[in-house]
This record gives structure tokens, sequence and C-alpha cells, in this order.
């Protein structure tokens, strides 16, 4: 599922993507027509994770694979992201990062306003499906 439609900006720091995906009916988000705020975190991963791929691309590298681990500080300020009619500026900051794990400050905007931030946590994929956890 490929929520974003454009990058507008990015540098080592930080990527910005708009979309207008929200506003789409057959958004596999929807659920009787509306488009929960939690939903903003998934629109801010995903720029996270582009931002990731850029980065590897531009170091010469893939990206490893890696699921969103932690959500931290969600504020939502809207009740249904269907509802925006403007289309979305989705930020992700850098904040932390090595080869292994990523946080990111993000920020969903639409108009000027600012619609939701959380920080998130980025784990890389186990190895053969096997978390080398004890």
């Amino acid at each position: 599922m490929c929520l974003l439609e454009a990058v507008t900006a990015w540098d080592e720091e930080g990527i910005t993507c708009l979309t207008q995906t929200h506003r789409d009916p057959a958004n596999p988000l929807r659920r009787q027509g509306r488009l929960a705020m939690l939903h903003a975190c998934e629109y801010g991963a995903q720029a996270a994770a582009i931002h990731g791929g850029l980065r590897a691309r531009a170091a010469g590298q893939t990206a490893r694979p890696g699921y969103l681990a932690a959500l931290r500080d969600v504020r939502w300020f809207a009740e249904d992201l269907a509802a925006v009619d403007a289309p979305l500026e989705v930020a992700a900051r850098l904040v932390l990062g090595d080869a292994e794990n990523c946080i990111y400050a993000i920020q969903i905007s639409a108009a000027g306003q600012v619609l939701a931030e959380a920080r998130i946590t980025i784990a890389p994929q186990p190895k053969n499906g096997v978390c080398s956890c004890s």
C-alpha cells in the first residue's frame, strides 16, 4: 500500500511528501467512509521509509526492510483525515539513526494547519524472520 504521491524535498535530515490519497474513497485504511486520525502515523511512517531508502541509495546501499516498532507522543488536531479538503503535506525528520534503528519526528499538515504529529521508531526486520532478542 503506497499512500504518498510525491516527494517534494529531502536531504540527510528529513523528507517532505505530498498526497491526496486521504480523499480517495478506495483508500484501504478507510472504514465506513472515515479515515481515523491515527492513520496519519502510517502516512508519516511511509515518508520515513522513503527517506531511509533515499539515504541508503545516496550511500550506494540498499535499505534493509524494517517495521514500525513504536509510536510515541502521538497528537492529532482533527477528527477525520478523510474530511480534510487540502492535500496532505507529510514530513519526517530523522531524530536519531544508525544502521539498525531510526527514530523520526513526523508531522502531517494541510493548508498550513498541523493535523497530527508523533515520534516513530523503525527497527530492522529480523533476519530469516527470527528475532535475535533474548
